[in-house]
């Protein structure tokens, strides 16, 4: 019966469209112009629509990082001292207190490392499931692909890490115990691209459950803790999974563990990251992406329905 009557509806949707093209060439108006909106385009319509928009969506982020601490006493400086409190305060807790930096030479820079690289992920998994919900306005105002949403969102963050970066290498210098560039510091845009394409693959693949399942947003909160503590981020995670093999198998799939490994390796080390993290995070990184732009792009003409 529901299949019956969605025919019909599909039917009536016809015949009023008919209707409309013929009215216009009625009058002398050309139609052949006219899309129909709400309807998903093919995939390759879709990505070409994305570039089309590109300098958009670039002015789009950049204005929104000028802005976000506009408000504050110390405007574009949070973007640097959010992330040295953060560090300053995880060093506190976990070598001070707990005491976790027993046999490491230079626990300052791991965890500075660990916790201000991990930021940009940790807000694309916390953040995306609402992405759609807090532009409800933009969706129902214009006609675009709502990927651009999720592009522009992390360029976002890709920008704001341009601060967060500058910040880690001039801590990882400057504290004690003090580490000095080496010509392995130049794979750290390498590994901040596949991070980009990571993160835009998590926020494409859960601003759509996020829209269909509202309250993924709270599980997505505790979620980004469990990858924080499970991608060592504040401490060495292999030291607690020696004689558990499953969680160090869970471990060693995970792609946040490897591209922090790797940026500790070029920073810390000076070393090149093994051809195992780089394959990981790179499979990781552009199988997501794809999956999370099919995925997306199924829904397409749902997105400007009300919302709940």
């Amino acid at each position: 019966m529901s299949s019956h009557r969605g025919r019909a509806h599909v039917a009536e949707e016809a015949k009023a469209t008919a209707t409309l093209v013929q009215a216009l060439r009625d009058r002398g108006l050309d139609p052949s112009g006219l899309t129909p909106t709400g309807v998903r385009p093919s995939l390759a319509e879709y990505l070409g629509a994305i570039w089309e928009r590109r300098h958009f969506i670039w002015m789009d982020a950049g204005h929104r990082v000028a802005t976000s601490n506009s408000r504050n006493l110390l405007g574009r400086f949070w973007l640097v001292l959010r992330p040295m409190l953060e560090a300053a305060m995880y060093y506190v807790i976990f070598a001070v207190i707990l005491g976790v930096d027993r046999g490491m030479e230079n626990f300052p820079a791991f965890i500075i490392i660990g916790v201000l690289m991990f930021r940009s992920t940790m807000r694309a998994i916390t953040s995306s499931p609402g992405l759609l919900s807090s532009n409800r306005a933009m969706i129902r105002a214009f006609v675009f692909p709502r990927a651009a949403l999720a592009v522009s969102a992390q360029l976002r963050e890709s920008m704001q890490m341009v601060y967060t970066t500058i910040t880690v290498v001039v801590m990882i210098v400057v504290v004690p115990y003090h580490e000095f560039p080496e010509f392995t510091w130049l794979l750290v845009p390498v590994i901040f691209a596949f991070q980009f394409f990571l993160n835009l693959g998590i926020s494409l693949v859960l601003a759509r459950i996020g829209f269909i399942f509202p309250d993924t947003s709270n599980f997505m909160a505790l979620t980004g803790r469990l990858f924080m503590y499970g991608s060592g981020v504040i401490f060495p995670i292999d030291r607690f999974v020696e004689n558990n093999p499953l969680i160090a198998t869970l471990i060693q799939a995970n792609p946040i563990y490897h591209m922090l490994a790797m940026y500790r390796e070029v920073l810390m080390d000076g070393t090149v990251p093994a051809l195992e993290h780089w394959m990981i995070l790179g499979a990781w990184a552009i199988g997501l992406t794809l999956f999370g732009l099919l995925f997306f792009w199924q829904g397409e003409e749902t997105y400007g329905a009300e919302q709940r």
